[in-house]
């Protein structure tokens, strides 16, 4: 079936009340991944000093507790292709539902784990047993939220849809930031040790539980119900036809991965330790940046969402490539020898430029035919986000040991392929769904 056989309602229509019910519910999947990114993150000190014994050392006990939520990202491919590979042959919406019960689950769990004082060995290992379930789940979420959407939307606001997606990635960060500071206000340290803690998690459960739930009121896709309706689905196994007739679609693909995982972990994530750390401006005041700049970037995600849906996605990444490129130096160059209020302007438009990451969808949704979608997009981005999102980390440290702003020339990297990506669709024609 080609890749431009959806329904003429979908691609001309207008965005109803059921597109924007399907985009609140899918937005709140990635959310959701962000938030239980932040919230592990923020409290990864204290899980090593309760799920390991106190005779450990503590660099290794946090050592292995970082070690267990990577455990998360490694199961990510796995849990994409085998999620990927029924979305195409059964369904869309199965999956995607299967995806927030499997996160949800045991993010709950991990708020009523016992610790190693309570089940000695048994605590880290069903600790990590519940990171492995999230990482297959969380594999399958953000490519079926992407593919679900696209193929709801209007084709003429497929860019726009995708833009509010990725604007809730954001926005998850936002809310695990925002909730383990309501912890950090609400309670005293020790009763965040003896179980405080605990809330994040159990909040972040309960908002999966309801997601679920909610989503069992969104309709298949009409492009899938009509593949059924033609018997067009793919024969065989989806990704071995990815694999073997779409390799230029899954190399494009892989790179604007690559840019999306920088867009996030370079621009937003890693920058607060920076301003803080060595140049020594007061953690609160880092920190407060930071949220503005998360925000500043889920509204370019919208923007640039549309932008794509206006001029194309390839001229969308030149010019919004070429903004974060100069963003990021003058916000670099200027740490430690501009005033703090025109370095703070400079972060925030550099996250506004983090809205970039919402050509990504756009593009790679595009990137494969229908009957093949899922399983292209999501092994392309979980092979992908498990390499770069394992490597860029310990890459900034390595060019941070040679300049204190060595996370700038990694985003001059990203923008330059964000801009070759951009020329490179730009010379092919953007098909439809």
């Amino acid at each position: 079936m080609s890749a431009t056989a959806a329904p003429a309602t979908v691609s001309h229509r207008m965005l109803d009340r059921s597109d924007m019910r399907t985009l609140a519910l899918s937005s709140l999947g990635g959310a959701l991944e962000f938030y239980d990114f932040i919230i592990f993150v923020f409290y990864a000190k204290l899980i090593s000093e309760l799920f390991f014994p106190r005779q450990l050392d503590p660099f290794w006990a946090l050592l292995t507790t970082y070690g267990i939520f990577a455990a998360g990202y490694f199961f990510r491919p796995v849990g994409g292709i085998v999620m990927a590979h029924f979305g195409d042959r059964l369904g869309r919406k199965r999956m995607f539902t299967l995806s927030i019960l499997l996160m949800a689950l045991p993010t709950f769990a991990i708020g009523l784990l016992p610790t190693y004082a309570a089940v000695g060995v048994a605590a880290p290992l069903l600790l990590l047993a519940m990171r492995i379930l999230q990482g297959v789940a969380i594999g399958g979420e953000i490519p079926a939220a992407w593919t679900f959407v696209s193929e709801h939307v209007p084709q003429r606001h497929v860019g726009l849809a995708n833009g509010v997606l990725c604007a809730g990635l954001n926005v998850g960060i936002l809310i695990g930031s925002l909730v383990a500071l309501g912890v950090e206000r609400s309670f005293s340290p020790a009763d965040i040790h003896d179980g405080a803690w605990r809330l994040p998690f159990l909040l972040g459960g309960v908002l999966g539980l309801v997601t679920m739930y909610l989503r069992r009121w969104l309709q298949e896709t009409p492009v899938f119900r009509e593949m059924q309706a033609r018997r067009a689905l793919c024969e065989g196994i989806p990704l071995k036809a990815v694999l073997t007739r779409h390799v230029g679609g899954v190399v494009l693909s892989m790179l604007l991965t690559w840019v999306l995982t920088a867009c996030i972990m370079v621009a937003l994530l890693s920058t607060p330790q920076l301003m803080s750390g060595t140049f020594h401006l007061p953690r609160a005041t880092a920190f407060t940046l930071q949220s503005w700049a998360i925000v500043a970037g889920a509204v370019g995600c919208v923007l640039v969402g549309g932008l794509c849906d206006r001029f194309g996605v390839g001229n969308t990444l030149l010019g919004v490539g070429l903004l974060e490129l100069g963003a990021c130096t003058f916000y670099y160059t200027g740490l430690g020898h501009m005033a703090w209020g025109t370095v703070a302007f400079w972060y925030v438009l550099m996250g506004a430029g983090t809205g970039m990451a919402a050509a990504v969808p756009a593009a790679m949704v595009r990137s494969f035919p229908a009957p093949v979608r899922l399983s292209g997009v999501s092994f392309s981005y979980n092979v992908c986000y498990a390499v770069c999102g394992g490597v860029t980390f310990p890459l900034i440290t390595v060019l941070s040991r040679h300049s204190p702003i060595g996370g700038m020339y990694y985003l001059w990297g990203i923008c330059l392929l964000a801009m070759l990506c951009g020329l490179v669709v730009r010379s092919q024609r953007e098909p439809g769904l």
